[in-house]
């Protein structure tokens, strides 16, 4: 037995699905509404998992995953939910701010 104290993590056995196949993870959940808080998480997932050319192809700007990665994706379907159209999304990824302020949504009287 080690005279270590720190606890020790053990790699877990590779399934091996998904790996070398080439399929996708699943899509983030969606919260159940959309509340301010949603709305800025997204728009930081969009800006800081924005499409970038590279030798291989468009990848993710942040960790280099094929484009669109999951949080781009979820942040594009939260802000779509928010109200926001698909050129208001690829605006603020233009815009390169992931703390934009996004409007509150236009509630009907």
């Amino acid at each position: 037995m080690s005279s270590s104290t720190a606890p020790r993590v053990r790699r877990a056995a590779s399934s091996g699905i998904g790996e070398a196949s080439g399929e996708v993870l699943r899509d983030i959940p969606l919260p159940p509404y959309v509340t301010g808080e949603d709305t800025q998480f997204a728009v930081r997932a969009v800006v800081v998992h924005a499409p970038r050319r590279w030798s291989g192809g468009v990848v993710c700007r942040n960790d280099a995953s094929p484009h669109p990665c999951r949080l781009h994706r979820w942040g594009t379907r939260v802000l779509a939910l928010r109200g926001l159209r698909a050129a208001e999304i690829a605006a603020l990824i233009e815009r390169g701010d992931p703390t934009a302020v996004v409007p509150p949504p236009d509630r009907p009287a």
